[in-house]
């Protein structure tokens, strides 16, 4: 059976609304992906490090009920589990302050298995950490000798725009590894300044990888192959949070990948049929995400979508 291989940051969110604390949430980009996709009792696992204090705990025990396996998590007991403060606007965007305190030593884990046809997501600082780098440049190599799907979002924030010219060299090899980019309009934004999504496909993605899908929160999203370009507009929603939108229209992509069976042979076809069901199915678990507090779809919508 093929399986859906995360890695990422471990984050325990704490969310504030008009300046008072709402809710605290586990989290992470590829974090959130893997819950949801955990909670469709899909075969993953997520690569990551967090520490041996009660943030973490809270985290390993968390990932348990959510069917999301702790085997290989790097446990540090020099430091502490991160955490993020998210202030959200009238429109349920989110602003948010850091606080972390890593070892010297981090991502100290050992791989999980990797298959041809399974898919390895990667992205946001985590994956161009120079502290991180060269783990996670070693894991990317493993999984394209495996002939993996390799998908990258780079889920670049405003926080990093300042020093994207000197990350730029890793952001550029990881579109090397990557045979799916997935990018919101707010990363290229933040890295090349650039608002169009059918020139920063021509200028920025084509020459590594025909396949591109450039989300831009309610204005739907494009979805380019070998080219062509399709439009899809985004499912009218009542937003309470937009924090784990993006995270969560790559699970529920990732899930359409897997249940219309695009492999890696359906990549070198370039169809756009069975992307076009992924891309809704994207969509879908979006909308539903920004309906609540949480970071991941919910469990009664989970049910919806088992097989």
């Amino acid at each position: 059976m093929r399986k859906i291989i995360g890695i990422g940051e471990t984050i325990l969110d704490i969310i504030f609304k008009n300046n008072q604390p709402t809710k605290a949430v586990p989290g992470g980009s590829s974090f959130n992906t893997m819950v949801s996709l955990g909670r469709l009792n899909l075969p993953v696992c997520f690569l990551s490090e967090i520490g041996c204090d009660p943030v973490g705990d809270i985290i390993r025990d968390f990932m348990l009920k959510n069917n999301l396996s702790t085997d290989y998590m790097s446990l540090f007991a020099y430091g502490k589990t991160p955490v993020s403060m998210a202030f959200l606007n009238e429109t349920g965007d989110a602003s948010y302050l850091f606080y972390t305190d890593y070892p010297e030593n981090r991502l100290d884990v050992t791989y999980p298995r990797i298959d041809e046809d399974d898919i390895v997501v990667f992205g946001s600082y985590f994956s161009i950490n120079p502290l991180l780098r060269e783990r996670v440049v070693d894991i990317l190599e493993y999984a394209r000798d495996r002939k993996a799907i390799i998908f990258y979002d780079p889920n670049f924030r405003k926080a990093h725009a300042h020093d994207a010219v000197r990350l730029m060299p890793s952001i550029l090899e990881n579109f090397e590894y990557a045979d799916i980019v997935r990018g919101s309009s707010e990363d290229f934004i933040n890295l090349y300044r650039l608002t169009d999504p059918a020139l920063i496909y021509k200028e920025k993605i084509q020459f590594y990888t025909p396949y591109f899908i450039y989300t831009d929160g309610s204005q739907g999203a494009d979805l380019f192959i070998r080219g062509n370009r399709t439009h899809f507009d985004a499912l009218q929603t009542n937003v309470v949070s937009t924090i784990g939108a993006g995270d969560n229209f790559n699970a529920g992509l990732l899930y359409g990948m897997l249940k219309y069976g695009i492999t890696r042979q359906t990549l070198k076809d370039g169809s756009s049929e069975l992307w076009e069901k992924a891309v809704r199915c994207g969509l879908a678990f979006a909308a539903h995400v920004c309906q609540s507090y949480d970071n991941y779809i919910s469990d009664e919508f989970a049910v919806q979508y088992r097989d």
